[in-house]
């Protein structure tokens, strides 16, 4: 695949950092429970509070990019990402961990939709759908070899080691960064806009584009769908079957890595919102079929219908804001798509009142529930397609009248 060295760079980068993340941060509510000795409550309120901030921090992140550069913004969040982890190997108090968790998530999110705009801006278009998948393939790989590296060092136990090993990680990554920064600095400039954008005037084309709009409001929904995967699945499952829960999200690892590139090819025949629209038909069937289930092969059945809704509408969803986004406000879109992720605090919130109030035994009714939540983004989407495609044909008709007028 001969894409620009920039975005192997992040692809790469990605791999590293998120072998890094998952060799630390999944283990840090055990750390902070059995190693600190916090009370489980609070454990939950520092690790909601990286999400929280995480989310609200998004845009600016992906916006200050636009005005100020990819490269510094990725930069500074990674260099001060490690600085985070390092905090971890010194904190001592309850009220640290809190800080340290607040910083997490804001670098984090800093970082993220900044990345995804810079791998946009040096993709062709012909060739945004393979770097997509590529960067989502580095995620899930890292996602599996990263946790097995962090109990092979301690993770969770008294070895301060993975946030050490993870802290340099980060600290590499930047200074590579760095090194891109000043090997591609004709490029930066020329992509740069000449007329910086406001905050206040970023904030209002991106939240009155109304394409953009249906298309955050589905992935509401579907983020919602996902976040099952880690809370109301493993609470229903793991109750009382918890080799069966880690068995399902072995496949749930192995499918995405197996099918993804399958599935990309297979998806190049149709437009980015009807993959959206499949990806979420598929979520909805996947958490059905979790419920309605008992056998282990019908629930692993389910887990790859699960898996490919969940490529398709991730991957699909950041191509898709890739074509949306104006290239100088591509940072900020890229931000405004993270309050998507207000959906898996909420849903996970509905699927624990849903196992409280009908019982561990109304499978069937709980997961049907979510199903139909998860359907919801269905019409969004469907008018999101509608103005797209009003909108594509406007530019074309546009491109006609200019040549003719020429």
């Amino acid at each position: 695949m001969s894409f620009h060295p920039v975005a192997w760079g992040v692809i790469i980068g990605t791999f590293l950092s998120r072998t890094g993340f998952f060799m630390t941060l999944p283990f840090l509510g055990i750390y902070l429970g059995k190693v600190k000795g916090i009370d489980p409550a609070i454990v939950g309120s520092i690790l909601a509070l990286s999400l929280l901030v995480g989310t609200i921090s998004s845009f600016a992140g992906g916006a200050l990019s636009d005005r100020l550069g990819r490269y510094p913004v990725m930069i500074t969040a990674m260099g001060a990402w490690s600085i985070v982890l390092i905090g971890y190997v010194f904190a001592t108090e309850t009220w640290m961990f809190f800080v340290l968790s607040a910083c997490n998530g804001l670098f984090r999110n800093v970082f993220e939709p900044t990345a995804r705009a810079l791998l946009a801006d040096v993709t062709p278009d012909d060739q945004r759908a393979s770097v997509f998948n590529a960067r989502y393939f580095a995620i899930n790989l890292g996602g599996a070899i990263g946790p097995l590296i962090g109990l092979q060092l301690g993770a969770g136990s008294t070895s301060l080691l993975p946030f050490v090993v993870t802290a340099i990680i980060f600290a590499v990554y930047a200074a590579v960064l760095v090194v891109f920064m000043v090997m591609f600095k004709e490029q930066l400039k020329k992509d740069m806009a000449a007329d910086p954008v406001t905050m206040n005037q970023m904030a209002r084309i991106v939240f009155t584009d109304k394409v953009f709009l249906y298309l955050l409001l589905g992935n509401l929904f579907v983020a919602g769908a996902y976040s099952h995967l880690d809370t109301t699945l493993s609470q229903y499952i793991g109750h009382d079957r918890t080799e069966a829960y880690s068995f399902l999200f072995v496949v749930n690892t192995i499918s995405v890595l197996a099918l993804q590139y399958p599935l990309a090819k297979f998806m190049k025949r149709y437009s980015s919102m009807t993959a959206l629209k499949l990806g979420c038909l598929l979520f909805g069937l996947g958490l059905f079929g979790f419920g309605l289930f008992t056998n282990l092969f019908w629930l692993s059945v389910s887990m790859v219908v699960f898996t490919i809704g969940e490529i398709l509408c991730f991957v699909v969803g950041d191509i898709l804001i890739g074509e949306i986004a104006p290239q100088h406000l591509r940072g900020a879109y890229y931000g405004a798509s993270g309050f998507a992720f207000l959906g898996q605090s909420v849903c996970a919130w509905i699927g624990g009142v849903l196992l409280q109030v009908l019982g561990f035994g109304q499978g069937p009714l709980i997961f049907a529930i979510l199903m139909l939540l998860t359907f919801i983004a269905l019409p969004f989407y469907q008018r999101g397609q509608y103005l797209w495609e009003q909108r594509q044909q406007q530019r074309k008709s546009c491109e006609k009248s200019s040549q003719v007028m020429i």
